[in-house]
């Protein structure tokens, strides 16, 4: 059997604020990983949205 690795990498979801606080249908999402020891606090990135159909802000949800 393999063993499960302890590694400080975690998946995160990032999700766009922009599009909540509009009002457009659908939900635009990225899945990434971060350094949990390097990163402690929730990540923040410019992503496109393509419902939005520009670069808006994404933030880590829980």
């Amino acid at each position: 059997m393999a063993k499960k690795a302890k590694g400080n990498r975690v998946q995160v979801i990032l999700e766009c604020t922009e599009q909540k606080n509009s009002g457009v249908p659908g939900m635009s999402r990225y899945i990434t990983t971060k350094n949990r020891k390097n990163t402690p606090e929730r990540m923040e990135m410019k992503k496109y949205n393509p419902f939005m159909k520009k670069v808006t802000v994404h933030k880590e949800i829980k």
